[in-house]
This record gives C-alpha cells, sequence and structure tokens, in this order.
C-alpha cells in the first residue's frame, strides 16, 4: 500500500460553531486553487469564513516549509467537518422549569494536493 506523498493536511480543533453551518463554507472552496479559494473567503458573507481561511493558510504554511511545494500548484482536494464537543447550558423557564441550550464546536479538517502542470519545451 503505498502512501500519497503530495497531500498536505492542517486541522483546526474547537472552532465556535455547528458542523452544519461550517460544511456550507467548506464545500464552497472543495476542489478550488488554494489562492483561489483563500480569496473568496475573504469576501465571504459567512462570519465563519475567517476561522476556515486561518486553517487554509495554515495547510499552505505547512505544504511550503514541510514539504517545499510551490504554491501556486496547490489546490483544496478535500474540506470537511467534523463534531466537536458540545457546552451545555440551562436557560430558566416558567414554572420552575428550565430548557437546555447546546453550543456545539466543531473540528475543520483541509486537504490540500499539489496539482503538476505539464511545461512544454519549444
Amino acid at each position: 500500500m503505498q502512501k500519497n506523498n503530495n497531500t498536505i493536511k492542517a486541522i483546526n480543533k474547537n472552532v465556535r460553531s455547528s458542523p452544519r453551518k461550517l460544511s456550507l463554507v467548506c464545500n464552497f472552496i472543495k476542489g478550488k486553487k488554494a489562492d483561489l479559494a483563500l480569496r473568496d473567503l475573504e469576501f465571504s458573507r459567512k462570519r465563519i469564513a475567517k476561522d476556515v481561511s486561518k486553517t487554509v493558510k495554515s495547510a499552505i504554511s505547512n505544504a511550503e516549509n514541510n514539504n517545499q511545494y510551490d504554491i501556486d500548484d496547490l489546490f483544496v482536494k478535500e474540506a470537511y467537518v467534523g463534531k466537536s464537543l458540545v457546552m451545555k447550558r440551562f436557560r430558566p423557564r416558567a414554572k420552575g422549569r428550565a430548557s437546555p441550550i447546546k453550543k456545539p464546536f466543531s473540528r475543520i479538517t483541509i486537504v490540500l494536493e499539489e496539482k503538476k502542470t505539464k511545461k512544454e519545451n519549444k
């Protein structure tokens, strides 16, 4: 079994947003070049796009520093979100009751891959 060496991963744990909201932003950048994904995240109207942008920048710097990849050849191969912990709070209600409030956290995983471009010799 061969391991694919041209993939780079960055994980951002305990992001204070629900996975459902984050997956919309992650699906938006999936398959795009890394610099285009950063530009699109910068102009996104979603609040959580800043945290996704941080994770993409981290993956790019991992590729540049650890593997000496060219930034121009990188693209977002996978961007997915998983559940993390859930803070449970309670809100007082009428007649001595309490209703629960769930504050979810998420985990963002960004996988970049280097796409080799063929250069023709003339």
